[in-house]
């Protein structure tokens, strides 16, 4: 493929374990990569997530690198951009409270009709993310090794997913992460985020180049890949720092502001 103008990333267990820190070794390579291209995020976290996984790994990075970094929290729902001084809002595409009190309930109904909801979680089950109402079946606090094993082959998120989306017909439910069911505006999903970026930024799609451990059929990166971005599939931070350590020689030199 051509040289790509953005490289794009989903988060957990992309760039870094679940919900974890990501590590000195993906800081310094998303850094190396801001200095020569755009660099993008886009996750079903919250804000919080990357602020506290991402932003506070890049501290020390200049703002004029920074500038070229674009968050996308809850599948793009939401975008922050760098001010000079902080990451602040582009915009925001919030549920109204009668969209998140709909959601929240047919969530809470359904996982105890299915025998889903975990009497003892590691954390809170139900979220509110603002744009997004998300259900971590284990709790938001669940541990990887705890997470992989409870739904190996997504025949229990599909399930959850399918019943609650019976009930909420003007709003988008999907699988989320390995415990996850996230939902959002209808029609918003990674795929939409992406557009956005492209609107917001002006390169193409196919100058784009995204990498994600969930691209298959089922998977909540799969919308990447199907609206033409290139894409890398990946299995873990580890992998998508092997990788890159084989793409940056081949991008373009250093951007010298």
């Amino acid at each position: 493929m051509p040289t790509p103008r953005l490289v794009a990333f989903d988060l957990d267990d992309t760039l870094a374990p679940s919900k974890a820190r990501i590590d000195a070794r993906i800081a310094d390579l998303l850094c190396s990569l801001l200095q020569r291209v755009d660099v993008a995020i886009i996750s079903g976290g919250n804000e919080e997530q990357f602020r506290t996984q991402v932003i506070s790994q890049l501290a020390d990075a200049p703002a004029s690198d920074l500038a070229r970094l674009h968050l996308l929290p809850t599948c793009g729902t939401r975008y922050l951009r760098h001010d000079g001084n902080d990451f602040t809002a582009v915009y925001a595409h919030d549920l109204t409270d009668a969209e998140k009190n709909a959601a929240l309930q047919a969530l809470r109904e359904e996982a105890q009709r299915l025998r889903l909801w975990e009497p003892d979680p590691w954390g809170e089950i139900l979220e509110d993310r603002g744009s997004q109402i998300t259900f971590s079946a284990l709790g938001q606090q669940a541990p990887g090794d705890a997470k992989r094993a409870w739904d190996p082959d997504g025949a229990k998120r599909a399930a959850l997913r399918d019943a609650v989306a019976a009930r909420l017909p003007g709003l988008e439910v999907r699988s989320g992460g390995s415990t996850s069911i996230d939902i959002t505006r209808e029609g918003i999903d990674k795929a939409h985020g992406m557009r956005q970026l492209a609107e917001h930024t002006g390169i193409s799609l196919t100058d784009m180049l995204f990498y994600g451990d969930r691209l298959d059929e089922d998977g909540n990166d799969y919308p990447v890949l199907a609206i033409g971005v290139p894409c890398v599939p990946v299995e873990g931070w580890q992998d998508t720092a092997d990788k890159l350590d084989a793409l940056i020689p081949a991008l373009p030199a250093p951007v010298v502001d």
